[in-house]
């Protein structure tokens, strides 16, 4: 398959009473426009979006709706995700029309069931993180991607000085992450000029190839820390090459692995490059993330949580390990998902 997706900047809705409700439908339907939906799968977002923030206000307390665009096998489509801190589900039992934990009619999660490709749901002590994605009807039934991502911008910047691009093609998926120095715009022109260059790199390029592209393309910003991690979609071999705090694990029912980064700022100096090779058996997890994110995450501490879908997994790291004074970008890929 062939894939070149730079990822988009995360829309956050806060949900804490009805009226935002009606917020949340208008940023799930400026979505669906972006993603090029026509009118009755629009509306399927829409439903989608109005019957998952009216849960998070409604039973969970209040909370957070993140929307993104997401890249499928053969188009877009949309992802809505909530956070909330209410006092969790079980996923089989909202899913049973007349259900309710809210004295509702309970038709609610079994209606986003039926407008989704994807649904998956964790609840935990913390609250509970709800991810659905949504396809055009006429998408194949293998649509989806196993990748997830999350791009934030500091609270209240609109800008996000951290950026990420996916590339598959040529039996390599490469997957770079982008943090500018700082935040704002200056840091969001940085990143934003080395995605571009991550868009147009050959398909074949290895790991310090792609970041030797990324600091010339880079010069003359302020630069930031950027890594690479290229995988063979066929073997799970790996070739890692980072250069300031990028952090990236291999994460597998048997623990994790972190990946290294060489000291430097990309675009200004740094001193070299260094691929460190690796292998992963199908089903493990790459994650790589700005420092947005708190490094000190254990998906062990989470039983269950590794095996499944990516975008999940993004959701509840972010729920539990956002610094919060800073932009954050975390994707996660399940090897062997883009053969």
């Amino acid at each position: 398959m062939e894939l070149n997706f730079a990822g988009h900047v995360t829309r956050v809705v806060v949900v804490e009473e009805t009226t935002q409700v009606g917020q949340a439908r208008r940023e799930a339907l400026s979505l669906a426009a972006h993603a090029g939906f026509g009118e009755s799968d629009a509306g399927r977002v829409a439903l989608a979006a109005t019957e998952m923030a009216s849960n998070l206000w409604r039973h969970g307390g209040g909370g957070r709706m993140l929307l993104s665009v997401v890249a499928g096998r053969q188009g877009l489509g949309i992802e809505l995700c909530t956070l909330d801190h209410g006092p969790g589900f079980v996923m089989s039992q909202c899913l049973q029309d007349g259900y309710s934990t809210g004295g509702s009619q309970g038709l609610g999660m079994a209606a986003i069931a039926r407008q989704s490709t994807v649904m998956e749901a964790w609840s935990d002590p913390r609250g509970a993180v709800l991810v659905v994605r949504i396809y055009p009807e006429r998408a194949a039934h293998d649509v989806d991607l196993g990748y997830g991502a999350l791009r934030l911008p500091l609270p209240h910047e609109v800008a996000c000085g951290d950026a990420w691009h996916l590339q598959a093609g040529h039996g390599q998926l490469a997957l770079t992450v982008i943090d500018g120095l700082g935040h704002g715009l200056q840091a969001a022109d940085a990143s934003e000029a080395g995605v571009r260059v991550a868009a147009a790199i050959p398909g074949d390029d290895g790991a310090v190839e792609r970041i030797g592209r990324l600091h010339a393309g880079m010069a003359g910003t302020r630069g930031g820390a950027a890594a690479v991690a290229c995988l063979a979609t066929h073997t799970g071999s790996i070739a890692y090459a980072g250069v300031g705090n990028i952090a990236g694990s291999l994460c597998s029912s048997e623990g994790s692995r972190g990946l290294a980064s060489m000291p430097g700022i990309v675009g200004t100096q740094y001193r070299k490059a260094q691929a460190f090779n690796l292998h992963a058996e199908t089903g493990t997890l790459l994650v790589m993330h700005s420092d947005g994110l708190q490094a000190r995450w254990n998906l062990r501490d989470y039983p269950g949580l590794q095996r499944r879908h990516p975008a999940l997994v993004v959701a509840v790291l972010q729920r539990d390990f956002d610094r919060g004074r800073d932009d954050a970008c975390i994707v996660a890929v399940r090897v062997g998902a883009f053969q």
